[in-house]
């Protein structure tokens, strides 16, 4: 009897929970949007800004406040932030206060191309706008910009991002042809002829082992050129 009368209190108990949890969920179906926040994680650049944000969810569903949250489609509204070129990625869910939240990654530019169009490589080697709120310090492209010769650029950017002095201290990468390529330094007069992007890793640690030594002796104003081309070498000209 009293197993029998501690089920019924749990059984009981369960329905109440139940009960609420319907009732709570259709009270907040009804409620409706109480505000928009914007946020972007990441990096501390905008490229995109709140504002615009804000104008493209217009354009597209009118104003977002005080509209049921049963109407609202976030999968549809992350959909719309990312077709602006400079979102990577946008989260977007509703808050138990009726807020809807957006959280938006942005891309990240490597480079900039220098020719006939002017735009960024992103982090994934594609094309991205410039912006007109922020403008990006990445090693500026020039030269005989080909498909394959942008390939081995962010190739070479690439290699760049993952270490420390190469990504302070390299301003561009001149393509000279396809399979040969110059970078600039930012503060040297020299130029480094790279050649082409196979060893990477070889040659960056001989370019750095020679820069080492001649900041040491005080003679790196002394130089014009320094290719690193041939095999396991680091052969300079003179000024």
């Amino acid at each position: 009897m009293k197993a029998k009368l501690n089920y019924l209190k749990l059984a009981g108990l369960m329905i109440c929970v139940t009960g609420l949890f319907a009732f709570s969920s259709i009270r907040s179906a009804a409620r409706n949007v109480e505000g928009i926040r914007i946020s972007f994680v990441g990096s501390d650049n905008l490229y995109v800004t709140e504002e615009t944000v804000n104008k493209l969810l217009i354009q597209k569903f009118g104003r977002l406040s005080n509209v049921p949250k049963e109407n609202i489609a976030l999968n549809t509204i992350e959909e719309v932030i990312e077709t602006n070129e400079m979102v990577k990625d946008a989260q977007v869910f509703l808050t138990v206060n009726g807020e809807l939240t957006t959280k938006i990654e942005q891309r990240q530019p490597i480079g900039r191309i220098e020719g006939y169009t002017k735009y960024y490589l992103d982090e994934e080697g594609k094309r991205m706008p410039l912006s007109n709120n922020h403008s990006a310090r990445v090693p500026i492209i020039t030269g005989k910009i080909t498909g394959k010769a942008l390939e081995d650029a962010y190739v070479i950017l690439k290699y760049i991002n993952t270490d420390d002095f190469l990504r302070k201290n390299v301003i561009g990468i001149h393509i000279l042809e396809e399979g040969n390529y110059q970078l600039k330094f930012r503060v040297e007069n020299f130029v480094v002829n790279l050649g082409g992007v196979e060893d990477l890793q070889k040659k960056f640690n001989n370019f750095k082992a020679f820069y080492a030594k001649a900041a040491k002796d005080r003679t790196l104003k002394e130089y014009d050129i320094v290719s690193l081309e041939f095999n396991n070498q680091v052969v300079c000209t003179k000024i």
